[in-house]
């Protein structure tokens, strides 16, 4: 019998993750192997370390990356800073508010979800009126959701949970790296990212942050596996955290000079995790937002000169993803194979209430250019018409090209 040799077809991910990685990622995880405790090697992690932090904008001593997909990285610092007991508010307003609860509830947390139409993100008065009722030891929220692409404003609400005594706990899998994001000044208590969409990295990695008061939680919790712990190792007081991998204290003391043996670090994705970052900075984080910004003008412009409608309340849509809705008589599925059968462009429908009525284009980190914008956007026209949509051709394009053109004036 006789196998494939590894020969994926080009494509071009415009859809809400992953996205193309940056070749320049790709060269550096092709690197030579290095013992993860090789002072070479320690030191780039302590580079990772810094450069998160200026992604982030934070000033926490704990900002690293966990060897587990976003999702992963999310059930590593809700577990480990929510103890069984704990009453945590859930604001969701998409499909990844439910993955919050969902981890949670299987961690025995005392859960209230409140709800919010899809297309839509909560007014800060909202959570206000559930943090008065008192007792809350922390908010969960996601920033951007990709399952509609609204983006939730979070300083006023981290007000209002410093106000109210709750921890901050924030998703940002598909907004960190493409806009504006200020763990510090919005008062966010722990902050979770991953590398697939707009950090431009493969899947696989997920960027963390979190403060001193999580970190005493954390401190609380800690029990050092036997065989690995010294004689000045004393177990926490409080309920140990469920996982062993994910085990953010222990994972703590790995990334801290102790260099404590948890696990063999996955040495190519931390290559990857710092060169996706080191670009991410020298191109400037305000530069990068600004791309983003234009790019989802251009791209929203052209899907408007071909007739269609934006999905959801433009005014709080993320820059760095865009929903859609279907034409009457256009078949999603179908629409979607021609664009990545003949083009081999792939977008994405959604889930739930959702699914199968919008499609989503992706606009994030390296697959945000200009030329994958025009590109999309004359693919998708070419499409439609084909599948018997009447439409002014060449429209979506020239109208793309109008705002770059402004853009340069």
């Amino acid at each position: 019998m006789q196998f494939r040799e590894i020969n994926p077809s080009p494509r071009l991910l415009m859809c809400p993750g992953p996205t193309d990685a940056d070749p320049r990622v790709l060269r550096a995880m092709s690197a030579p192997i290095l013992g993860q405790f090789d002072p070479e090697f320690t030191s780039l992690m302590n580079e990772t370390m810094e450069m998160e932090r200026r992604l982030f904008q934070t000033k926490n001593q704990q900002t690293y990356v966990v060897d587990t997909t976003s999702r992963g990285g999310i059930e590593t610092v809700l577990t480990a800073a929510i103890c069984p007991g704990d009453k945590v508010l859930i604001p969701s307003f998409g499909r990844f508010g439910y993955l919050l609860n969902e981890i949670l509830s299987r961690s025995g947390a005392d859960i209230t979800l409140i709800e919010r139409e899809w297309g839509t993100v909560f007014e800060p008065e909202e959570i206000e009126a559930e943090l008065k009722k008192g007792g809350y030891k922390a908010v969960a929220m996601i920033h951007g959701e990709t399952s509609t692409s609204m983006m939730q404003p979070l300083e006023e609400i981290g007000k209002l949970c410093k106000q109210y005594d709750a921890m901050f706990l924030v998703d940002t899998v598909a907004t960190l790296g493409g806009v504006d994001i200020r763990v510090d000044e919005w008062n966010i208590d722990a902050c979770i990212a991953g590398t697939q969409k707009c950090i431009s990295a493969p899947s696989g990695t997920a960027l963390i942050t979190y403060n001193k008061r999580i970190e005493d939680i954390i401190a609380k919790r800690k029990r050092v596996e036997r065989g690995i712990r010294s004689d000045a190792d004393v177990d926490g007081q409080l309920p140990p955290i469920p996982s062993n991998y994910l085990d953010l204290a222990q994972l703590q003391d790995y990334w801290s000079p102790r260099r404590l043996n948890h696990h063999t670090e996955a040495t190519s994705n931390q290559y990857g995790v710092h060169e996706a970052l080191r670009c991410i900075l020298m191109e400037g984080l305000e530069t990068r937002f600004a791309r983003h910004i234009l790019n989802d003008k251009a791209l929203c412009a052209g899907l408007e000169a071909m007739g269609l409608t934006i999905f959801g309340d433009r005014k709080h849509k993320a820059p760095v993803v865009t929903a859609f809705n279907i034409p009457a008589g256009i078949q999603g599925p179908a629409l979607r194979s021609a664009l990545l059968n003949d083009f081999g462009i792939e977008l994405a429908t959604s889930f739930g209430p959702l699914d199968g009525k919008v499609i989503r284009i992706g606009n994030m980190g390296y697959s945000s250019q200009k030329r994958n914008i025009l590109l999309t956007l004359g693919a998708l026209e070419a499409v439609l018409l084909q599948q018997g949509m009447k439409l002014p051709a060449g429209d979506a394009v020239a109208a793309a090209l109008a705002v770059y053109k402004q853009a340069d004036k």
